[in-house]
């Protein structure tokens, strides 16, 4: 859930830029995985434990907290261009995912530049985001579903690389990933204008950000929600390759976690579009029902026949990450204007920290007992999300 910062008025923005927006978004964001998609090739080569791939995902949630943090305290993305910002950060991540590769026989050192790979992907996915709500203040919920659809296919176009690279080296995975990073930042600042004019740095007021969203029952709620999301969202893309590894392995393992991951962006895109009809409270709602539905499965799923078994995956793909972008739009509607940013800058940032307890509890768990008891216990996130939506449900 990205923070979205008051926007100004209409423009008329180029045929091109939301395009570009888009592919930049999912270009930048792929480094994102990048170890994820190698993991098996890493335990080989260094013998690294299951737990590993836990630690170094966390890695880039915390690097993406402080980042995010330092970007909305300092205001950085308001002093100077978000174009510039994008471009500097594309290339950092591009350079930091470079040097993890050439540092990946020390675990300390990989899990050092992966840290950092987060800091510099808050300024790719945040401030994309901000750019696209520059130039389109009054339709920002269609480009938000888009750009939250590319962010999920980016995260998962490694998966999609190592297949295509399987018989060569796991390096491979991380120069591609490191060319997209940087191709993304040139393209974004060649083709994207500077936007009509940017506020001025307010900086974020944590305190009245907490107080808002302690008091106010319908931010509450939408707060909550997100949180329940994210208990669940990154845990999932996490354990998808090991879920998937009980019946599959190679190229066909890392096709699947990509369609599996990738189904996101169709929640997304269709999230964005039913929302016209239904409402953001009602769209969030049931694919969080959804997708907590999906976990409970998992004892009977796994063992399904395979018709079953991956329409499942799918399907929890789809609405896994489908409605992530409803719950920036109810938080940013019910805010007070003034504090949109800090609520979602804060909402944001522990969220992200809740993923980070989910995926080292759940990883650690996968390490010691059968996937089948430990994929439900992610149902505890949707079902906060659903009890704390109850207020803006009845709303309708």
């Amino acid at each position: 859930m990205p923070p979205t910062p008051d926007a100004p008025a209409a423009a008329l923005a180029p045929r091109r830029l939301l395009p570009v927006l888009v592919l930049a978004q999912l270009a930048g964001t792929a480094p994102w995985f990048a170890v994820n998609a190698v993991m098996p090739d890493l335990q080989r080569a260094f013998g690294w434990p299951v737990e590993a791939v836990g630690a170094l995902t966390s890695a880039v949630q915390l690097g993406f907290i402080a980042g995010a943090l330092v970007f909305a305290l300092s205001g950085i993305t308001d002093r100077f261009s978000a174009r510039r910002v994008f471009l500097v950060a594309a290339l950092a991540g591009a350079g930091c995912t470079l040097a993890g590769m050439a540092m990946a026989a020390s675990y300390p050192a990989l899990l050092f530049w992966r840290v950092l790979t987060g800091v510099c992907l808050a300024g790719i996915y945040p401030v994309g985001m901000k750019i696209a709500a520059l130039w389109f203040p009054r339709g920002l919920g269609a480009a938000l579903g888009l750009l939250i659809a590319a962010l999920v296919l980016g995260s998962a176009s490694p998966h999609a690389l190592r297949a295509l690279a399987a018989d060569s080296s796991w390096t491979l995975v991380f120069q591609g990933v490191a060319l997209a990073s940087a191709a993304a930042g040139v393209l974004l600042f060649l083709a994207v204008p500077e936007p009509p004019r940017r506020p001025a740095h307010a900086g974020i007021a944590p305190l009245r950000a907490l107080w808002t969203a302690a008091r106010d029952r319908r931010v509450r709620g939408s707060v909550l929600g997100y949180f329940g999301h994210m208990w669940e969202l990154y845990t999932m893309w996490v354990l998808v390759p090991l879920v998937l590894a009980t019946r599959l392995a190679g190229p066909a393992l890392s096709w699947t976690a990509f369609c599996v991951l990738g189904a996101g962006a169709v929640g997304c895109a269709a999230g964005g579009w039913l929302v016209r009809q239904h409402g953001s409270a009602r769209v969030a709602a049931v694919q969080l029902a959804t997708s907590g539905l999906c976990c409970l499965a998992a004892p009977l799923m796994l063992v399904a026949p395979a018709p079953l078994f991956y329409g499942w995956l799918l399907l929890w793909g789809t609405t896994v990450s489908g409605d992530s972008p409803q719950f920036s739009a109810l938080t940013a509607a019910n805010a007070p204007p003034a504090l949109v940013g800090s609520v979602l800058t804060l909402a944001n940032s522990v969220g992200f920290a809740i993923s980070i307890a989910s995926i080292q509890l759940f990883v650690a768990l996968a390490g010691q007992w059968p996937l089948a008891w430990v994929l439900p216990g992610l149902a505890l996130g949707p079902l906060l999300g659903l009890w704390a939506l109850r207020p803006l449900l009845a709303a309708r």
